[in-house]
């Protein structure tokens, strides 16, 4: 088979494919744990873990032994028929995160998609909403996905221009505003409060100590549902196994994805009560690849390597190391103005405006000694290395970070 160089692969995709994406200029082609190879052999730490869906580490041997045993036996059924591999999925997802019932979609936009269903659908079955005229509530700067449906919440420029008309049934509150938020649920065709626990596309946001669970105590208050989506920041990736954990919140909906299959094969789900499930009937909702007997497999050793391996553990004690060091590089230079995150998922914040190009230029720099990133806007750069990451290793990242960001500055002067 043809050997690709990377200026080659890179034509391709930009002859043959969309331009939806703006990858750094590295063709990857290989992966181990921590690391990635590109396509003439150089390695690099890999420190976005395909936006949190590798927390276990790139091809993961336990998983893909079970991913190929599984392959070898049966991969789909659709939903036509039962599997032997459904029931013990759900149930571990139960077991795991303490809900009573789980549905297994296949994208995290499917996931949410999904959620907003079921909310709407209990708005109008047991909370007595008139037929269409539910109300989901969302916050500013949110990312749950790019579907249609999703981004007529969205309030990013970017995800919405010449994309409508769009969605309705959607309401939009400041993130961190309390007084808006209960403004807002006091509408008693409100179904659903949908939000993440930190914002990690709008550059790991965290809201204030308290506002999760002053959230939910109003969605209570107001006959809501609270849901969290948890794609990005479940499964260990905060430091616990959900980022809700922190609040020592229970919401009324989860969302899950990437990383609960490890970054083997898409699986995406949705947590929830009997009473809120139960309004989903047969024909109502599905996928012809929802709860497959692959993903189903695939997502079930993926969460044993995260408790067996105690990844969450790992992000927590790794994420304070981290942190600590990077304001100490904050100190240094005028060219960052802070650090902010939870276990292994973190932003650097450089000191230039949204709109520049400053903190790609830094991702470049790192990149070529021998780290990947990527920023989520020009003036922020987000780090997330797959949970599997040693203390020494994520030490010697550090090192290169600093190098980088204090030889850019260097240069830029």
């Amino acid at each position: 088979m043809m050997k690709f160089y990377s200026q080659e692969a890179i034509k391709l995709e930009k002859k043959y494919g969309a331009n939806n994406y703006a990858p750094l200029p590295v063709v990857l082609e290989r992966g181990n744990g921590v690391y990635v190879w590109d396509v003439e052999g150089r390695r690099y730490y890999d420190f976005l873990s395909a936006y949190s869906a590798v927390n276990q580490g790139h091809v993961h041997p336990r998983i893909l032994n079970v991913m190929i045993k599984q392959a070898s036996n049966l991969t789909l059924t659709s939903r036509a028929f039962y599997s032997d591999k459904l029931g013990l999925a759900e149930k571990k997802l139960c077991d795991l995160f303490g809900y009573e019932r789980a549905i297994l979609m296949n994208t995290g936009a499917e996931g949410n998609e999904t959620a907003i269903k079921l909310a709407r659908k209990w708005g109008y079955e047991k909370k007595g909403i008139p037929i269409n005229e539910a109300v989901i509530v969302g916050v500013e700067k949110n990312f749950h996905g790019r579907t249609t449906t999703i981004i007529s919440v969205s309030t990013d420029p970017v995800a919405t221009t010449n994309f409508g008309p769009f969605m309705p049934g959607f309401e939009i509150v400041p993130y961190n505003d309390l007084e808006a938020l209960e403004e807002v649920l006091q509408n008693p065709n409100v179904a659903g409060l949908w939000m993440e626990p930190i914002q990690g596309e709008a550059g790991v946001y965290l809201p204030e100590e308290g506002y999760l669970r002053k959230a939910q105590e109003l969605c209570h208050r107001y006959n809501v549902l609270f849901m969290v989506d948890e794609v990005q920041t479940g499964v260990g990736r905060t430091g616990k196994l959900l980022a809700s954990d922190y609040e020592e919140i229970k919401p009324d909906m989860i969302i899950l994805g990437k990383a609960i299959s490890g970054g083997f094969y898409p699986v995406s789900a949705v947590l929830t009560s009997s009473e809120v499930m139960d309004v989903f009937q047969p024909g109502q909702h599905g996928s012809t690849y929802g709860g497959n007997p692959l993903g189903c497999a695939v997502m079930m050793e993926a969460l044993d390597v995260l408790i067996d391996e105690k990844l969450t553990e790992n992000a927590y004690v790794l994420g304070k190391i981290f942190r600590e060091r990077m304001s100490q590089l904050c100190d240094k230079t005028d060219l960052l103005i802070g650090v902010r995150g939870k276990g292994l998922l973190n932003a650097l914040l450089v000191n230039d405006s949204e709109d520049s190009s400053t903190a790609t230029l830094i991702c470049y720099e790192l990149m070529k000694n021998g780290l990947l990133a990527k920023p989520t806007h020009g003036n922020i750069i987000r780090f997330a290395p797959p949970l599997v990451i040693t203390e020494k290793q994520i030490e010697k990242c550090m090192d290169i970070i600093e190098d980088a960001v204090l030889n850019f500055e260097l240069a830029e002067a």
